[in-house]
């Protein structure tokens, strides 16, 4: 491993370790069933959490700490296949590392440790919803795609400047805001997996570990053709400022 990866690859596990700590951690200790109140609190630690180790890591490794967003990354051309891969197995490995920690702490499986679930007869006014895994698979990868589209458009194209890691953190609470009492609303492969692995429980595995991929690949395909759109219409309109620019 070269010097240059190494404190890229330590961020990216210790970022995720702390994320999956924090976010499936309030998850667990605020339980299930506790309504919006509950939503709203897991949704503030994980949107929290995230913003502050992006501010911590963002200019070590770019602060990616879930799977989808590497993959995003890398589809949109930012990086490379060897140091993505690297980029996703610490991920992985911090995820899982963080909920067997949590485990020990909280001891055992018993509180379910953040595992995300499909809703089950949720009630919504005077009906209830079960969430398919068609529908999970939707929301899931929606969400991966709004903040992967985040992600490519501050902190990686650069336009929020020191402040991406807010955008992102934003982003990360009013997805789970809307998608927690649905799919749980991980839409991160190893904040998903290190709960299952520490549980036993692989529920839907393939869903969770798939969609937020699918939709950060639809986000950097978009992202991708807006930049180059930009461009194109930039390269139109500099002949014209030639042709109007006086002769000195």
């Amino acid at each position: 491993m070269s010097n240059r990866i190494a404190p890229k690859l330590l961020a990216e596990f210790i970022g995720t370790f702390g994320f999956v700590f924090i976010g499936a951690g309030t998850a667990a200790v605020v339980g299930e069933g506790v309504g919006m109140p509950g939503i709203v609190a897991i949704a503030f630690a994980h949107g929290l959490a995230i913003m502050a180790f992006a501010f911590a890591y963002g200019s070590v490794s770019g602060g990616h700490f879930n799977p989808a967003v590497t993959v995003g990354v890398l589809a949109a051309g930012a990086m490379s296949v060897g140091e993505a891969i690297g980029y996703i197995v610490s991920q992985f490995i911090g995820g899982i590392v963080g909920a067997l920690f949590l485990s020990a702490v909280l001891g055992g499986a018993e509180t379910g440790l953040g595992t995300p679930a499909l809703a089950q007869n949720l009630a919504l006014g005077a009906t209830t919803l079960t969430i398919t895994p068609a529908a999970g698979f939707m929301i899931e990868a929606v969400l991966g795609f709004f903040l992967v589209t985040v992600v490519l458009s501050t902190a990686v194209a650069g336009r929020a400047g020191s402040v991406a890691p807010l955008a992102i953190g934003m982003t990360l609470t009013f997805n789970i805001l809307m998608g927690g009492a649905l799919t749980g609303a991980p839409f991160n492969p190893a904040r998903a997996l290190g709960p299952m692995v520490a549980t036993g429980n692989f529920s839907d595995a393939w869903l969770y570990l798939t969609a937020p991929i699918v939709g950060a690949i639809v986000a950097a395909i978009l992202h991708t053709g807006l930049v180059r759109l930009a461009q194109e219409r930039t390269a139109a309109a500099e002949p014209d400022r030639i042709i109007r620019t006086p002769a000195e």
